[in-house]
């Protein structure tokens, strides 16, 4: 799990399932997701609604998120996830999950041609 301090966040930019569009959102957290080995999970949503600008994606953002405690997403719709900040201490999973090997399936080996 990875928790930012003030300076740092999380970029995440992912296809949303609904609609298709690609959506970027900022958060303080990135963990394993109790979901399995698909999912990650996203937490502590940041939002920059205050301000002379009016930003009509970041309210929509906002608005959506607003009741939501954490958010899984799959790993196929994430397009990138960026750390952002000066303070980067970088992700660790309590699961890590990159030393995981797959095994050739025997089903799609195809014996040797014989003379």
């Amino acid at each position: 799990m990875s928790q930012k301090g003030e300076d740092s966040f999380f970029l995440v930019s992912y296809r949303d399932p609904k609609d298709g569009q690609i959506v970027s959102l900022k958060a303080k957290e990135i963990s394993d997701s109790s979901l399995g080995l698909g999912f990650v999970r996203i937490s502590n949503f940041l939002f920059q609604t205050e301000g002379l600008l009016v930003q009509p994606a970041e309210e929509q953002l906002k608005k959506r998120f607003e009741n939501v405690k954490s958010f899984h997403l799959s790993l196929y719709s994430i397009i990138s996830i960026e750390e952002m900040g000066m303070k980067h201490v970088g992700l660790n999973f309590k699961n890590d999950k990159s030393k995981i090997l797959s095994f050739p399936d025997s089903s799609s080996h195809t014996p040797p041609p014989q003379n």
